[in-house]
């Protein structure tokens, strides 16, 4: 399978792909929302940022004890039931008067039930697609998040000037219910990959089955720290930081359509680590502090290299068995925004100290550095492929 007209011949992967492109705009329409509720309501940029990304911290702590049931549930009703939950707990959000306690506690839920969803998600795309399908069809959904992303923070900017925050807020909620319906009537009913019962147990047990340390540092590390970078794009220019954001997220699209499209299997493992350092490697320049036209290229460029991720979860895949599939991929999920979170962080402390320049040139330092040490460790050379596991 190397073509997307190909994928989209491929009746579940449409309404997967619908799915999840609807849940991510309804996330960025109900987060801005959130944010400026929260802001308007506390005055605190710290408590605005965490109502929107706040759940990544929350998904961690789901990966650890949540992510048997990624596997062990039926994929379309999880799907749509997770979808439902958002639905309601995002109209919730949107209460007149709802305490920032609660607010923050219904923001965790959804962190967690997270978690789960994006291994149920995943696992299934595994299932639904080939083996040599699974790379373009994750780069396509790689793709409809980021474009969903620029879209609905355009959409919620404009909801909230021309409606209200309360009003994105509830738009979200909508395009939940839309994304669960899509998943109900779309996919078509499949057994659970794993038959055992779920359990924080069992969650432990698995998390150990598939661990692969070089291959998950190599997922999370590098990645999370150029996210870092980029969340210092609003200090380094505050007039024009959207052109940043822009570039960025062009540079993203395409490396997914590269990494998923261009470059054929055997050359994959190979080129993850090359490609690492390319996420990297731009952002030194910017201990120099280029000009905004030069520091778009450079983010632009930089973020071809978050393709390697797509590179990496092949690999993830032909080393774990069909089984933990859901289980592999949600740890990777959950550990990757967790990590990107503390790469934000990380940015915004050493930034209170040097210029948001130097701050980005240093976590690319060690964005650099964790890439190169992983793939000199000999780490990435072609796997042994995993029995299928019968269901």
């Amino acid at each position: 399978m190397r073509t997307y007209r190909q994928l989209f011949g491929t009746p579940e992967f449409t309404a997967l792909f619908g799915t999840l492109s609807g849940q991510v705009a309804a996330g960025t329409v109900a987060g801005i929302g959130l944010g400026t509720l929260v802001y308007a309501a506390t005055g605190s940029p710290l408590l605005s940022a965490l109502s929107m990304f706040g759940a990544s911290f929350a998904q961690l702590i789901g990966a650890a004890t949540l992510l048997s049931w990624a596997d062990r549930v039926p994929p379309r009703a999880a799907l749509t039931g997770l979808a439902v939950f958002a639905a309601v707990t995002t109209a919730v959000l949107a209460v007149p008067g709802l305490p920032i306690a609660a607010l923050f506690a219904v923001v965790f839920a959804q962190g967690l039930a997270a978690s789960v969803g994006g291994g149920v998600r995943y696992g299934l795309l595994a299932e639904i697609l080939p083996a040599d399908g699974y790379i373009l069809g994750r780069s396509l959904l790689n793709m409809s998040v980021g474009a969903m992303q620029i879209l609905g923070f355009a959409a919620g900017g404009a909801l909230v000037a021309a409606v209200s925050p309360r009003g994105a807020v509830l738009a979200g909620a909508a395009l939940q219910a839309v994304s669960a319906l899509v998943a109900r009537f779309g996919l078509t009913r499949r057994a659970p990959r794993a038959t055992d019962r779920p359990s924080v147990r069992a969650t432990w047990r698995g998390n150990r089955q598939v661990w692969q340390p070089g291959v998950y540092i190599a997922m999370w590390v590098p990645n999370g720290l150029i996210v870092g970078c980029e969340a210092l794009f609003v200090p380094y220019s505050p007039a024009a930081a959207s052109v940043l954001f822009v570039t960025a997220a062009i540079g993203m699209l395409a490396g997914d359509a590269i990494a998923g499209r261009f470059v054929p299997p055997r050359l994959r493992y190979r080129l993850s680590g090359p490609m690492r350092w390319l996420l990297a490697a731009p952002y030194l320049l910017f201990f120099l502090e280029p000009s905004l036209p030069v520091a778009a290229a450079l983010a632009g460029v930089a973020s071809i290299g978050y393709g390697a991720t797509l590179l990496l979860q092949d690999r993830l895949l032909a080393t774990t068995p069909q089984a933990l599939h859901g289980q592999a991929l949600g740890l990777f999920g959950s550990g990757l925004l967790a990590m990107q979170a503390v790469g934000a962080t990380l940015g915004g402390l050493i930034a209170q100290h040097v210029s948001p320049g130097r701050a980005m040139g240093i976590l690319a330092v060690g964005s650099l550095l964790t890439s190169v040490a992983l793939f000199a460790g000999n780490r990435f050379a072609a796997p042994r492929p995993q029995p299928v596991v019968a269901r």
